[in-house]
């Protein structure tokens, strides 16, 4: 089918798309409307965590679709059940509330904290945030994120989000007044530039936290889930948040999101939070596979050997080219460029031949970089070859 053909016309603009239409995907490479195979380093912004068309996911998902899709929040399913154990199971947290998005489950944690303020501390609601941050496009996430330009596209914002600066301790403490029930933060700033907290600062938040009895916050929506070579990115730092949020990859491509907090923290009462699709067997039976397959003996241990071997080959390309080096945790990283190229290497990149290459730049002088857990060395080095052949003609 021609892309012509397609009535791209009755989708409303939101973002600018080139004219392929995708139509399969496995493992690590996507096949457009063409027959044009691209080596996939994107992944739905870190939420194919188990690459496209995952045998488990699908088993999973024909299995429950001939069972039960949605009895409705109201009542328990098996499937909502088991993740919600699986979860606890594997972290410091002792309750979860299953959502649709990430900004949902930011918009969650929000309300939460706001409920527990207002149980425990008087009345307090403000939250500090970090500049330069990232928790969805819900009015109150983008309120709280410290994305630049974000304060006024759809003003008024929603008030109680002061910004600090990640690894600034200072600047968070000098923040905190009567008002502040919490502080909120992602391990690592995946659409600020792939930063991550330091363990310091994330150890000094936790004892702010503790000293001025706050909550501390973290979304883990992109970090989260295998992402940094750790099943949740605040075990990096060795430090127990109050609460955490899920999204992109535990539902591997699947809309599904959590919100976890410790049992001392879950304040809500009847009618506080909810949602149709909330915890559906469809959504939380696909999320109950990806998990079991990120916990299984070894598979974490190989994400870390492969984003240090990622590491290794994004050095060896700021070295030859002469580049600011790499940063990230795990599967997450960022290759910084020594010019604003980010955006022009993305679209030569894709429309490389024969195969081309899906790549992302958060900020025009760099490159980010979110492949599949289970992206293979070999398909490493099949990116880092592209990359090269690029960069020799852009750096």
């Amino acid at each position: 089918m021609a892309f012509a053909e397609y009535p791209v016309q009755s989708l409303m603009y939101i973002t600018n798309r080139p004219e392929l239409v995708f139509t399969e995907g496995k493992g690590s490479w996507l096949t457009d409307h063409n027959g044009k195979r691209y080596l996939d380093f994107v992944q739905g912004w870190a939420v194919n965590s188990l690459g496209h068309s995952n045998q488990g996911m699908i088993d999973a998902l024909t299995a429950q679709s001939h069972k039960l899709i949605n009895p409705s929040p109201a009542f328990y399913n098996e499937p909502m059940l088991k993740l919600a154990g699986q979860l606890t199971d594997n972290s410091c947290f002792d309750k979860v509330f299953f959502a649709n998005s990430g900004a949902e489950a930011n918009e969650g944690a929000i309300k939460l904290a706001r409920k527990w303020g207002r149980k425990h501390k008087n009345g307090a609601y403000e939250i500090i945030t970090m500049d330069h941050s990232f928790h969805g496009r819900t009015l109150a996430t983008m309120s709280a994120s410290g994305k630049a330009g974000w304060d006024t596209i759809f003003a008024p914002q929603v008030p109680g989000f002061p910004k600090a600066e990640l690894n600034d301790l200072a600047s968070v403490e000098k923040l905190i007044t009567d008002k502040t029930v919490g502080i909120m933060l992602e391990p690592v700033q995946g659409e600020g530039g792939v930063i991550p907290a330091t363990r310091e600062f994330m150890q000094g938040l936790r004892a702010l936290a503790d000293k001025h009895k706050l909550l501390f916050i973290v979304d883990e929506v992109q970090s989260g889930c295998g992402r940094c070579g750790t099943l949740f990115a605040y075990e990096l730092s060795g430090v127990e948040p109050d609460i955490m949020t899920l999204g992109k990859g535990i539902g591997g491509g699947v809309p599904l999101s959590a919100l976890l907090c410790k049992a001392e923290v879950a304040s809500f009462e009847a009618g506080d939070q909810g949602g149709t699709y909330n915890g559906n067997p469809l959504m939380t039976a696909v999320g109950s596979s990806v998990i079991e397959q990120l916990t299984a003996p070894g598979f974490l241990d190989d994400v870390k050997a492969k984003g240090a071997y990622l590491r290794e080959q994004l050095l060896a390309l700021s070295s030859e080219f002469g580049l600011g080096g790499e940063r990230g945790e795990g599967l997450l990283r960022a290759l910084l460029l020594d010019k604003d190229i980010g955006p022009q290497l993305v679209e030569e990149a894709r429309d490389m031949g024969p195969h081309g290459l899906l790549l992302n730049a958060p900020r025009p002088n760099l490159l980010r970089f979110m492949p599949a857990l289970n992206v293979t060395r070999e398909e490493i080095d099949q990116m880092t070859g592209m990359l090269r052949t690029l960069l020799k003609k852009l750096a």
